[in-house]
């Protein structure tokens, strides 16, 4: 007998049913790590029907696409054999879609070929003939680069199995283990061979590569390497194969958190930081990772969901690579500290990355000049930035910082969605530059501390109270303690630029004609961009100040009901045209986009564009408040109830019909799509399903 998610026991029969389903197994490794020997291995000596889907190979024997390898993918699994992916795969991005073609009917693994660097690289200088023409020397920065970036999987994507090799014993082993699973058997879930979870970098990698007389020189990139502009201006190389057929893309920047720069998470409040005293000011690099860590660290359970980015220009910073080993070390959060190479000036128009809140390496007179990040900034703000900063205060002692809110006329406003620049000053070890310290580490790590403090609230304050900085003269932040004293004054909420497209179309809905599917002086109604459903619609207000159901007062209770009732005018024609349909109307607690809008959506959650578990439980928890309900608050108490974010967001994933429990989005679907189960009593009531449900008729 097996016990089942809910720990109860699996009759023999149901246990029965679960063997001989189809294997998809994911090869998850860089070129040369052995992924088509694996399979051929496994294949020749397997009783099992085995198919090796390989993207250097799937147009007739010639490197081919994605797509066409999951439609073959698709197509063996169909016909019940098991399915080797053939491909790199190392990140999630590159695995969600095969990991989708798993269900009831399909085990999914994953097999990690995470070998040395060294034996990898070795490989593919030597070999030639191969299928992808990715061999020899120029291949292996190509490898180095791939190796940098992977994103190990987790069982979290969906994986029900996960086998970590790290050697070629474990290869061994795991060819073993899948040559013998016959057609009538299954394998154990969960993950083998894992040492550290949060692993991704192979270290020495680039040591390995380096020349003797590239030492203190970039590493030379081959021929085929050239770069490309991505998704939101995301830079990326492009690995183009000698014959010209086909191009693999690689991520190239840090070790950042997965999806994090996704639009669905574009709305989290970011901070992008420069290491504080380490470039003019000449700080020990030890010393100064040490104390951004350990600062890191003591303020993660502070940040909620926001995210700390640090940011250097180059990929051979030694500062990151400090950063990153010791954050690995102490197991701190990836999804909300993180690093990244590139411009802090130009992180989302170059890099993709939305940070509303970036700090300055400032001058103790707060000017521009000088050289490095605070030249930089200040050119990048125009004058809208120096001339905000006088208003606040003519100088910065050290150890301090000061938060400045950017007019909407600064570049780094309109162009790039940043709406503040803290301003913070470190501790000098340069005898050339004032304030010097003479090597006095003990006050010198006190007063970094006390920067990244100061830096770390301020951040905050506009993170999670969002209030506006009073723009007096003299303001002058001495200290951590003292910089929640120093902010007061009206509460506002600031949009990055790239959350602002509701509120654009619902200002001038002429200018968005194809998007629009109604207009009225109240307002606005146009399709989801990325509906959850078969019909997904926004109900938008029309209205300046409305951004956010907590906006909402009892003056705008009339303009709810007519939002509320061109939404079920649509739910009618929707249902006139397939009477399977039923629908909620609601709003989110907390929305990712500005202005007021309602959600008009069908409860079948069909779509393509249901991904993640933030994607679900939006739209099935507590936070989801009704329509109706918000009329009843506002009318009876002036006001709506917001509900708990990051408490709803992170609940397990149930069922909205029946509230079964499922381990991730594909089981859940796939459950979804056939559960005949009533809904629950409380959404049955006062109207939140429109048309009205009863139990009767419905099958549990």
């Amino acid at each position: 007998m097996e016990m089942d998610i809910d720990g109860a026991c699996k009759p023999k029969d149901e246990e029965e049913k679960e063997k001989g389903k189809p294997i998809l197994a994911i090869l998850v490794g860089a070129p040369g790590s052995g992924k088509s020997t694996f399979c051929e291995n496994v294949m020749r000596a397997s009783s099992r029907p085995w198919v090796r889907v390989c993207q250097d190979t799937i147009n007739n024997g010639k490197s081919g696409t994605k797509p066409q390898c999951l439609k073959s993918a698709a197509a063996s699994l169909k016909e019940g054999k098991s399915v080797f992916i053939d491909r790199c795969n190392l990140d999630k991005e590159q695995r969600v879609d095969f990991v989708n073609l798993g269900g009831p009917e399909v085990e999914v693994h994953a097999v990690v070929l995470d070998l040395p660097a060294k034996l990898s690289i070795s490989r593919i200088v030597k070999r030639t003939g191969h299928e992808g023409n990715l061999q020899g020397g120029k291949a292996a920065a190509v490898v180095n680069r791939m190796l940098q970036n992977k994103e190990l999987p987790k069982l979290s994507e969906g994986f029900s199995r996960i086998t970590f090799c790290r050697n070629e014993t474990d290869v061994d082993a795991a060819v073993k283990t899948y040559t013998a699973v016959s057609p009538l058997d299954t394998l154990p879930h969960g993950c083998f061979g894992q040492k550290d979870p949060n692993a991704k970098t192979q270290l020495g990698i680039m040591r390995f590569l380096k020349r003797p007389h590239e030492t203190n020189t970039r590493d030379s990139v081959p021929s085929q390497l050239t770069e490309e502009k991505g998704p939101c201006g995301k830079t990326q190389e492009t690995v183009s194969s000698s014959s010209g057929m086909a191009t693999q893309k690689i991520k190239v920047h840090e070790d950042m958190a997965p999806g994090s720069i996704s639009q669905d998470e574009s709305d989290i409040p970011t901070l992008a930081f420069p290491s504080i005293s380490t470039a003019d000011f000449q700080f020990d690099l030890e010393k100064a990772s040490d104390v951004i860590v350990g600062k890191v660290e003591e303020f993660m359970d502070k940040l909620g969901n926001a995210r700390l980015v640090l940011v250097d220009l180059t990929e051979r910073s030694k500062i990151l690579s400090l950063v990153r080993a010791k954050a690995a070390e102490k197991k701190i959060d990836s999804k909300r500290f993180f690093t990244f190479i590139g411009d802090i000036c130009q992180l989302y128009t170059k890099g993709g990355l939305c940070c509303n809140v970036i700090a300055n390496a400032a001058n103790w007179r707060l000017k521009p000049g000088g050289g490095g990040v605070n030249a930089a900034i200040f050119n990048a703000g125009g004058p809208a930035l120096e001339a905000a900063t006088k208003e606040q205060a003519r100088s910065l002692l050290p150890g301090n910082a000061l938060v400045v809110r950017l007019p909407s006329t600064s570049p780094l406003y309109s162009k790039e969605g940043v709406t503040h620049v803290i301003h913070v000053l470190g501790p000098n070890m340069n005898p050339r530059r004032p304030n010097c310290l003479d090597n006095d580490y003990v006050k010198g790590c006190k007063v970094l501390e006390d920067a990244y403090s100061s830096l770390f609230k301020g951040f905050l304050s506009i993170a999670n109270t969002q209030v506006k900085v009073p723009r007096s003269s003299g303001s002058i932040l001495s200290g951590p303690s003292k910089l929640e004293d120093e902010i007061s004054g009206t509460k506002t909420k600031t949009w990055a630029l790239c959350l602002q497209a509701l509120y654009n179309i619902a200002m001038q809905p002429e200018k968005h004609n194809k998007q629009v599917l109604e207009a009225s002086d109240d307002v606005v109604v146009l399709n989801d961009i990325y509906p959850k459903a078969k019909q997904h619609l926004l109900v938008l207000a029309r209205i300046k100040g409305l951004d956010t159901l907590a906006d909402a007062r009892k003056e705008h209770l009339p303009l709810l009901m007519t939002m509320h009732e061109v939404g079920l005018r649509w739910v009618d024609k929707f249902v006139g045209e397939d009477a399977s349909l039923v629908f909620r109307l609601g709003y989110h607690s907390v929305p990712s986009m500005r202005q007021l809008h309602l959600h008009v959506i069908s409860q079948d959650f069909d779509s393509k564009h249901l991904k993640h578990k933030k994607h679900w439980n939006s739209f099935t928890t507590a936070f989801f408040r009704d329509s109706v309900d918000v009329m009843e608050e506002i009318n009876n108490q002036g006001k709506a109830t917001i509900q708990d974010e990051k408490r709803l967001m992170s609940m397990e994933l149930r069922c909205h019909r029946c509230r079964s429990a499922h381990p991730n989005i594909p089981r859940l679907k796939s459950h979804i799509s056939s559960c005949q189960a009533p809904f629950p009593a409380d959404l049955q009531k006062k109207g939140r399903l429109v048309p009205e449900q009863t139990n009767s008729g419905c099958d549990p």
